[in-house]
């Protein structure tokens, strides 16, 4: 399923309540480590808060884009702004 581009930034109380949600999931798995429970069930776990993180990372990339990186091309700054997302990424894929 494609999302829709959505023109609005996200709420920042919004990236805050996700990354609140995924920071209880991890806790549980660490328990799940801790109390020797079965390694495909953490797993599964541990895919979950991985495909959760990265889901508010798509949130903070569209903030960063809308806002950040909108106005430092408004302000002729927008090179310097590219490169630091080409960097951001660099990171990422390694």
């Amino acid at each position: 399923m494609v999302k829709k581009y959505s023109k609005k930034p996200v709420k920042k109380e919004d990236i805050v309540r996700r990354l609140k949600i995924i920071d209880g999931h991890l806790k549980k798995v660490i328990q799940m480590v801790e109390d020797d429970k079965y390694c495909i069930d953490i797993l599964q776990q541990s895919a979950a808060v991985q495909s959760a993180l990265k889901q508010a990372d798509q949130l903070l990339l569209h903030n960063h884009l809308h806002c950040c990186v909108a106005d430092a091309i408004k302000s002729n700054k927008g090179e310097k702004a590219i490169l630091e997302l080409l960097r951001i990424f660099k990171k990422i894929r390694t």
